[in-house]
């Protein structure tokens, strides 16, 4: 079992924290890309609106949410000694397992054979679909 990324909010509250915390960096990376793209003053104030920069803190929030892979067997250990809400994607057949613990309350999983980090990423995303966005 592997371990990937490190945010892990344990309460609301602390989800909230966190997702305020990545505010600052969620602009300065919206800031410096644009910066890359060489927009002009008038054309970043057009484009780069408050919806950019929230999309921008989503994607860094979920980016950072740590994710445990592991075979099916490690996945069901690790659930079996938990009280969790299952919301499980993809086979059950599948060798696979990568997941986050939402809260200590949701356990958001997603199956898959070989593309690890594929997976992660997309169990990322899942999870704060299905857990964060309403909350923050």
């Amino acid at each position: 079992m592997e371990t990937h990324g490190f945010l892990a909010p344990e309460t609301e509250t602390e989800a909230r924290d966190r997702y305020e915390a990545v505010g600052p960096a969620a602009q300065t990376v919206v800031k410096e890309t644009a910066k890359a793209m060489q927009f002009a003053p008038d054309e970043y104030d057009k484009r780069v609106t408050g919806e950019v920069i929230e999309t921008a803190r989503d994607a860094l929030f979920a980016s950072l949410l740590e994710v445990r892979t592991g075979t099916r067997e490690e996945y069901e250990e690790w659930l079996a000694d938990r009280d969790r809400e299952v919301l499980e994607e993809g086979a059950e057949n599948v060798d696979n397992v990568a997941w986050h613990d939402a809260l200590g309350e949701t356990a958001v999983a997603a199956t898959y054979q070989s593309e690890e980090r594929a997976a992660v990423a997309t169990l990322r995303r899942q999870a704060f679909g299905r857990v964060y966005r309403e909350l923050l």
